[in-house]
């Protein structure tokens, strides 16, 4: 057989049967994580066989293309998402190694005087969103989960609190990506793109506000909620109404950017003015070092301003190279020129989708405007300026270390990066042979329930895939097609797949083994999994109840534009 072409009933000539069998590779990943308590790339090596085997004896795939559609996602796990995770890590080492990490610990101890719930708040609510509006792809979680382990929280707990921070602004993350793809692939002009974006608007800013309340819950308890609650409060209040704003008002693309440095700018006013209760207690009950105060600047000298400028100048380079690289049109595009590109062997003009147009199969890989080649830019920019502003040798830094940090690195994340690999194959083997599609054409049977529903694909989606712009370019097409035979929205049938995509990110096994990397929890991810799946369902009926108002009673936050 030369060619293959999805058919959604391929099982029994039923897509409901069809759609049941296709979960199969997902529930077998999940069951060896929590029943079997395997270890993720073994959990990831049998659902791909799961998959193939799904593919070839259930919906008749060639064994030759199954196989080569494995090895088309595995070659997209490894570059660019193991590349940019990856470097990552190796620029946060690179900090580390530099002596300079601690000062930046110093910077976020003298915010919260000490509170590591308001200080994980700021790092990884506010600065990770910043991470995730111009990089996406698991940089913000591998660098801030390093950032908030270095507080003292312990690992699990670490993890946990990056993943569920992380889940506001993936629909703008990159800036805005998912968003871009999903009017581009759902057919929509300009106008109606950014008019998911603004329905977007008005879904994420509810889940953003909570999110820091929930920071301080994991961390420290309901204790820790009442007594962060002004900050909490006040950094969730101006991420939603930034966010909001910018995604209606201005450009969706820089929503997130928008949104963070707001939140940031409210936080430091109001430290300023506020400082919270209770921070001795609270770090005994965490098991913390007592808070050193003024006598931690004594120990390591005044913390001066060059000091403090030298801690937070990576983070600053990283600003400011992906946003060169990724605002305005023309360096981005001139970068994107710069891309390796050929017809995937063995699959190249013989997929064709449900509707019998041909599936683009390709592998282009941009090699230089991509997050984890601007991450070693930054890297070498940050690596030079610590070598020449050292502080006659307090801040040593050497070629050699950087070299040894990177090959570290690399090591230390072996298992994951296969688990990523094995992931990202079993997600197009379920992709190419019509799996993913026969679930997401299931849902959009459900009739008029359908907008109560429509979520769970995008929730789908990136659980399989782990980014919401790749479920986004599955479900589109379906999301809009759906909405016009039902007589719904599509633009808000699109904007729920992204929203409903962002908490699925989560319990992604790609997102697991990036935040288990990251903190040294390699092998258990299936303790992460289980701390983060009844989040995960709860935001989902959350976002499910919102889009099903949109759809009647609120209509009017979910605009039609013709």
């Amino acid at each position: 057989m030369d060619q293959f072409q999805v058919f959604t009933d391929a099982i029994g000539g039923s897509v409901g049967l069809s759609a049941l069998v296709s979960t199969l590779p997902l529930l077998t990943f999940f069951i060896m994580l929590l029943g079997f308590k395997a270890r993720a790339h073994t959990s990831g090596a049998v659902a791909l066989v799961v998959a193939i085997l799904i593919a070839i004896l259930g919906f008749n795939m060639p064994t030759a293309m199954a196989i080569s559609s494995a090895f088309r996602g595995g070659l997209f796990g490894l570059f660019p998402i193991v590349f940019v995770i990856l470097t990552a890590i190796w620029f946060y080492q690179i900090t580390v190694a530099s002596g300079r990490f601690e000062d930046l610990r110093l910077v976020f101890d003298k915010m919260g005087n000490g509170d590591v719930r308001i200080q994980a708040m700021l790092i990884a609510f506010c600065f990770g969103g910043l991470l995730e509006a111009l990089a996406g792809f698991g940089a913000p979680v591998a660098i801030t989960a390093t950032m908030i382990l270095a507080l003292g929280i312990p690992p699990l707990k670490a993890a946990t609190v990056v993943l569920i921070a992380n889940t506001a602004p993936v629909a703008f993350g990159a800036v805005a990506i998912p968003i871009t793809t999903a009017g581009e692939v759902g057919g929509r002009t300009l106008e109606q793109t950014e008019n998911i974006a603004a329905i977007v608007g008005h879904q994420t800013p509810l889940l953003a506000f909570f999110v820091p309340f929930i920071i301080a819950l994991l961390i420290d308890g309901w204790r820790g909620v009442r007594e962060t609650a002004p900050a909490a409060g006040v950094i969730g209040l101006s991420f939603a109404v930034a966010q909001w704003w910018t995604s209606n008002h201005f450009a969706y693309q820089l929503t997130d950017v928008i949104a963070c440095i707001v939140a940031l700018g409210a936080a430091f006013v109001l430290l300023h003015f506020w400082q919270p209760r209770g921070v001795h207690e609270m770090r005994e009950r965490l098991g913390l070092e007592p808070y050193a105060g003024e006598a931690a600047d004594a120990e390591s000298g005044r913390l001066t301003g060059s000091r403090i400028w030298m801690a937070l100048m990576p983070y600053a380079v990283v600003v400011l190279v992906f946003g060169i690289a990724n605002l305005g049109t023309t360096i981005p595009e001139w970068l994107k020129s710069f891309k390796l590109t050929f017809p995937w062997p063995g699959l190249d003009g013989k997929l064709y989708d449900a509707a019998g147009e041909a599936v683009n199969s390709d592998y282009t890989f941009a090699w230089i405007n991509n997050p984890g080649t601007l991450l070693v830019i930054s890297a070498l920019i940050v690596s030079i300026a610590y070598m020449v502003f050292n502080e006659n040798g307090r801040y040593s830094l050497t070629w050699g270390q950087v070299g040894k940090e990177f090959t570290d690195t690399a090591w230390k994340m072996r298992w994951s990066a296969l688990t990523i690999v094995l992931v990202l194959a079993l997600a197009y083997v379920m992709n190419y042979s019509g799996q993913t599609v026969t679930i997401g054409e299931f849902f959009a049977n459900l009739g008029p329930a359908f907008a109560f529903f429509s979520p769970m694909l995008g929730w789908v989606g990136v659980a399989v895939t782990g980014s919401d712009t790749s479920a986004n370019a599955l479900f589109a097409n379906l999301q809009v097609t759906a909405a016009h035979n039902l007589g719904l929205n599509p633009d808000l049938m699109l904007a729920a797949n992204t929203t409903g995509g962002v908490v699925g990110k989560m319990i992604s096994p790609q997102s697991l083994a990036i935040a288990a990397t990251a903190v040294s929890m390699e092998g258990k991810e299936s303790e992460l999994f289980k701390k983060l799946v009844g989040w995960s369902f709860g935001f989902l009926v959350a976002v499910c109840v919102i889009v099903f108002l949109q759809s009647n009673v609120l209509s009017a936050l979910a605009p039609v534009v013709p």
